[in-house]
């Protein structure tokens, strides 16, 4: 990837754009983001760039991470993240990353956390069908109903869309438009929506299928 940053996610809108259509935007505070660390292919193997983002209390971080900071220099961050750039020359530690290193029209993805549904059925979590409210179905018409076959293979396969935990899991959405950059507050606005609630956490990089 060529670029990427650390944001929080504000909350949706939408902006009329030169011909009076309506675009719904997701507003994404992004940056403003330090360079922590960095990594080189001589002494770890590989090229990245680690970023941290959001102030954080001395006292709220533990003595590694302390160090970590103070080692580069740097105020301590709330969220860090490893970002393998192509070209992590032009970057240096202590280096700031502002929203204007994205530009309005450029594709790109978003990774964040999606909001918690709990323990959720089979049809709200897997999108299956109900069962019949006739013919002696019974009180079950939300349930899985068959779980597989008899005494061969005498299991579930492995997959079953079953009850379970839903959500608050990381979700990635490709080939999202940036519609305009707000540099001066470091605001990016983003046409669609992106995972996870207001304040959450997300990841903005360059689209891998643009």
């Amino acid at each position: 990837m060529q670029k990427g940053i650390i944001g929080k996610k504000i909350g949706m809108t939408q902006i009329f754009n030169e011909a009076g259509k309506v675009i719904p935007v997701t507003v994404i505070e992004a940056g403003p983001c330090v360079v922590v660390q960095k990594k080189t292919v001589e002494k770890d193997g590989y090229n990245a760039l680690q970023l941290g983002y959001g102030d954080v209390k001395v006292q709220r971080v533990n003595k590694p991470m302390k160090g970590h900071f103070t080692k580069a220099d740097v105020a301590c961050k709330k969220t860090l993240k490893e970002f393998r750039l192509d070209d992590c020359d032009t970057l240096n530690v202590g280096d700031i990353v502002k929203a204007d290193t994205f530009t309005a029209g450029e594709a790109v993805d978003v990774v964040g956390i999606s909001k918690g549904k709990g323990f959720q059925g089979a049809i709200k979590r897997h999108n299956q069908h109900r069962l019949k409210e006739t013919h002696g179905t019974g009180p079950v018409h939300r349930q899985a109903g068959s779980m597989g076959a008899c005494s061969s293979p005498s299991r579930i396969y492995k997959g079953k869309g079953m009850a379970g935990h839903m959500g608050a899991e990381q979700v990635t959405v490709q080939n999202l438009e940036i519609v305009k950059i707000d540099t001066e507050n470091n605001l990016i606005a983003i046409k669609g929506a992106v995972p996870g609630p207001k304040g959450g956490i997300v990841y903005i990089v360059d689209s891998v299928k643009a």
